[in-house]
Formats: C-alpha cells, sequence, structure tokens
C-alpha cells in the first residue's frame, strides 16, 4: 500500500487553504485563543496517564512506600503496575457508547469523576489490596476520558492548528510525568507515609481541573450535527472559526466561507456515514478494505506503542538502574526527573513539526533511531554485566535518552492524533477503543513480564527488543500512509478510494445548492 498523494508545504495546500486569513493566527485573534485555552482543558487527560507511570517508578525508589507496602517484588509489582490498565480494560465495552451517545464533554466529565475517586482512595491507601483497588479505579475513569477528549479536540480544532493540537494531546504525557518525578524527588526526604501519599493526591489535579471546566467547552460540531442538531453545530463553528476578533455570540458570522465549507462538509460526511457506510456498528471496523486497512495500521501502532523497549524504563527505571551500578535512590529519581523533562521537549518539538514533515517521515525516522540506540544499550549493558566497567554503565545512561528522543518524534505525539485522523466520525469512538483496548493488553503483559524476564536474563533480553524494533520498521515502511494537509473527511479519499470521497463532495455540493439532504433535492 502506497503512502498515498501529499502536499508538500503546509496546511495552506490542503482543499480549505483559500479560506484562510493568512495573517489570523491563534496569537492574534481573541475567539482561537479562548478555543485553544478550552482544547487545552481537555489535553491535560494525559497527563494524569503520563503522572502514574512516572509516579510508580518514584514510588518504587521511595524506602517509605517499600517499607508501607511490605517490599514489593516480581509478582506483586507487576500486579501494581498492571492494575490501572486492568481497570481501563472493565470500562472499554461502555467508552463507545458514552462518547457516541452522551456527547464527548459529558463523558470527559464523567471520567475525571471516577478518577477523583480513584485518587482520593489511593491517597488513603493503609493497605497493598487498597491500593491497588485505587489505581484499578483510576484507570477505569481515565478510559472515559481518554477516549473522548482526543476525538473533541481533533474535532473542535481551528483547520490550520487541528494536528499540531491533536499531537500535542499524548504529548503531554510528559506533563504529568514531569510533575511526579519532581515531586517523589521533592518529598524523598519526608521521614513519613506522606512521602508517598503527597504524590498520590497531586494526581488528581488534572481531574479536578476538568470536572470544574469541562462542560463550559463547546461540545463536538460533528456530534452535534451527527445528533440532528444543526443549529447549534453551525453556531460552534462560527463562533471559534469564523474570522473575526470579538468576543461577543452576536458577532459569530455564520456565513463565514470557512465556516460554511466545515459545516457543508461536516454535513455530507455523517450523511454519507448513514446512507452508504450505514452499518455503524463493531462489524463495520472491518466490513470494508478501507476500514480493514485502518484497523491494521491502528491495532500496529497501538502495540508498537508499548512494545518498542520503552517500557522498561517507564515503569521499571530503578532496576535498569540497579543492574548498572546506579544503586542510589536520589540519583535514580533525580534522572527519572531528567528524563521526563528531555521527553516532554521531544515530544512537543515533533508536535509542531508533524505538518512540515509529516506522519510517515517522523514514523520512520523514529523506529530507525530506535533501533540504533536500542542496539547500542544492549551492547553497553553486556558490557557491564560482563566487566563492570563504569563507563559502560554511565554510556547505558546516554543511550536510555538518546532512545527515548527516538521514541519521542512519533511514537508520543503520534499515535494518537494518527488514529483519530484515518477514522472516519461514525467510527472514531469505536475505533479509538480498540486502539486503547491494544494497548491495555499490551501494557498488562508488558509491565507483568518485563521485572521477572529483566531478572531473568539481564542484558540479553534487550535483544528481544532489538529485532522487534527491527520488524516495526519493516511494516511500518510497507503499511503506513501518509495522511499530511487534509480535513478530517478528505483522507477518505486514501482509505476508502476516489469514489468515497467524489460521494461527499457531491452531497457537500448538493447541500450548498439546495439548503437540505441530499435525499430531497432534485
Amino acid at each position: 500500500m502506497g503512502s498515498g498523494p501529499a502536499t508538500t508545504s503546509g496546511v495552506r495546500d490542503a482543499s480549505f487553504a483559500h479560506l484562510l486569513d493568512p495573517n489570523r493566527k491563534w496569537y492574534n485573534n481573541k475567539r482561537i485563543i479562548l478555543l485553544n485555552a478550552w482544547i487545552l482543558l481537555l489535553l491535560i487527560t494525559s497527563s494524569t496517564n503520563g503522572y502514574d507511570g512516572s509516579m510508580m517508578n518514584g514510588l518504587q525508589s521511595l524506602p517509605q512506600w517499600q517499607s508501607a507496602f511490605n517490599y514489593p517484588s516480581n509478582g506483586m509489582l507487576g500486579i501494581l503496575n498492571a492494575i490501572q490498565n486492568i481497570g481501563t480494560l472493565a470500562s472499554f465495552p461502555f467508552t463507545p457508547y458514552l462518547s457516541d451517545g452522551i456527547g464527548r464533554r459529558k463523558t470527559v466529565f464523567l471520567g475525571a469523576t471516577i478518577m477523583l475517586a480513584g485518587t482520593a482512595l489511593q491517597t488513603a491507601s493503609r493497605s497493598v489490596h487498597m491500593f491497588i483497588g485505587a489505581r484499578f479505579l483510576i484507570g477505569f475513569g481515565l478510559t472515559f476520558a481518554a477516549n473522548a477528549a482526543p476525538m473533541l479536540v481533533t474535532e473542535l480544532a481551528y483547520p490550520e492548528y487541528r494536528a499540531q493540537l491533536t499531537s500535542l494531546y499524548n504529548s503531554l504525557w510528559y506533563s504529568g510525568s514531569i510533575v511526579a518525578a519532581w515531586t517523589t524527588y521533592g518529598t524523598f526526604k519526608i521521614n513519613s507515609t506522606w512521602a508517598w501519599r503527597l504524590p498520590s493526591l497531586l494526581q488528581g489535579i488534572p481531574a479536578v481541573l476538568q470536572v470544574s471546566l469541562v462542560l463550559l467547552v463547546p461540545e463536538s460540531p460533528r456530534w452535534l450535527v451527527s445528533k440532528g442538531r444543526e443549529a447549534e453545530a453551525l453556531q460552534t463553528l462560527a463562533y471559534y472559526h469564523a474570522d473575526s476578533n470579538e468576543l461577543s455570540i452576536q458577532t459569530a458570522n455564520r456565513q463565514d466561507p470557512l465556516v460554511q465549507y466545515e459545516f457543508e462538509e461536516i454535513k455530507a460526511s455523517i450523511d454519507f456515514d448513514r446512507t452508504v457506510a450505514a452499518n455503524v456498528g463493531w462489524k463495520s471496523l472491518i466490513a470494508t478494505p478501507g476500514n480493514r486497512k485502518r484497523m491494521r495500521i491502528i491495532v500496529a501502532l497501538a502495540f508498537f506503542s508499548q512494545w518498542s523497549g520503552n517500557g522498561l524504563v517507564s515503569y521499571y527505571l530503578n532496576k535498569v538502574f540497579n543492574q548498572i551500578g546506579i544503586t542510589g535512590s536520589s540519583t535514580q529519581l533525580l534522572l527519572n526527573g531528567l528524563l521526563q523533562v528531555w521527553n516532554l521537549f521531544w515530544a512537543v518539538s515533533a508536535a509542531f513539526l508533524v505538518n512540515r514533515l509529516g506522519r510517515r517521515f517522523l514514523f520512520l525516522s523514529s523506529a530507525a533511531l530506535m533501533t540504533l540506540f536500542y542496539t547500542a544499550q544492549a551492547i553497553c549493558f553486556a558490557q557491564y554485566s560482563k566487566h563492570s566497567v563504569p563507563a559502560a554503565g554511565d554510556a547505558v545512561v546516554v543511550f536510555v535518552f538518546l532512545f527515548f528522543a527516538a521514541y519521542d518524534i512519533a511514537f508520543t505525539p503520534l499515535i494518537v492524533s494518527y488514529t483519530v485522523e484515518i477514522l472516519p466520525f461514525h467510527l472514531r469512538a469505536r475505533g479509538l477503543t480498540v486502539f486503547g483496548f491494544v494497548i491495555s493488553l499490551a501494557l498488562i503483559f508488558n509491565q507483568y513480564v518485563n521485572p521477572s524476564a529483566l531478572a531473568a536474563l539481564g542484558w540479553k533480553y534487550y535483544l528481544v527488543y532489538v529485532c522487534w524494533l527491527a520488524v516495526e520498521f519493516i511494516f511500518l515502511w510497507f503499511f503506513l500512509v501518509e495522511t499530511k494537509n487534509r480535513t478530517l473527511e478528505e483522507t477518505a479519499v486514501i482509505f476508502d478510494g476516489e469514489d468515497a470521497l467524489e460521494q461527499i463532495t457531491h452531497q457537500r455540493e448538493t447541500h450548498e445548492v439546495c439548503g437540505k439532504s441530499s435525499d430531497d433535492c432534485a
């Protein structure tokens, strides 16, 4: 499968480019600033997930946490890390129905409320079983928010910034991990259970913000159209996307050319979904060749995102450090904190370059560099294990940082944004649920197996991931499709062929001419 046709410059080469004012930027327009502020509230959903992984890394280096829970290791440690993802698995059957049923923002609100309850229970834990139950509850709520939030981001964003903002969603995973890493570093000297209770408590900050504010966020225009609420959808598009710098809702221009283009394209696409693609059940995910291509890529990316060797450091950094002679808790916590800042820098940088460099270039570069740096890690790890050369242990740390820079340029910013943009509206919630389900399965297995395998095989375990990373590169080379510089509706041509685009275009033009459904227009 080829990479599909793609333009060579920025988003202004897209079909709606002539409708965008070149002088209208996010920083000089009050409405776009307000819209992006609402989107930022949705983006921090992934911060909760990032906070959790980094917090668990930090807690394992805290003697206060270790003693409170009787020094968990191997199987018990695997369960403590995996239980949040088991919680996500439990909620997956419900998430797409809520996102499509009650709307994106209400689903985020529900998820944030459940996460708050889990955070309170985690902070108050008096036994390892109570801690495990709290982490299950956090994972259960997180799934609702993580399913709805990126869809609402991509369906609300101003067209010129859609790809960058959606790519920032998963990139902000590291904003949570930074807070967790430095919090556990700071609480290390607290000589009580608050050394680990305080980091647990702070995990609830994103959920508090969302419970307080998310119901004020505008709803997705695409969801509103799908529910027959076209006037509300047009009002949302007019207020946030029309060319105006006034904050008054009365000045919203429903006849703005860009707004009319988006509105008619959304209506045409959803009409197409209802007529030509009427089967919107789970079976529809694999019912057509185009959808099978989508699901093949989505499932692969979900699995690759957790099985690229990153799981060893993301959840068991202290064990890796212990095996290369870095055993001091303070040093481990400091390196963990620095690594999260490093990761955020590369992930955010890549998110802003996604339209310029393209998805395919970033994914292939990421896979190639990860293979190179993981091979170097394995070699240095082996040298330290066999000869106890301190320089080899230091080199492992260097290559860990380089490996994560390679991982962050694609697998952090793009896995969610790419999944959302290649799915048509009627499949978006279910497809994103499958994506999350595969990630959870990979994580549960990864988190449970990694500590035991690392203890048993040492540096030889790295060779498994070296081989697998090479397989990832080959898959991405042959199957990953370029999608840059297209609207959400226009990506249909890549997977479903020219006929699908022609039908959507015809329906959009029919709406524009007669102002009603094409079924009623002669």
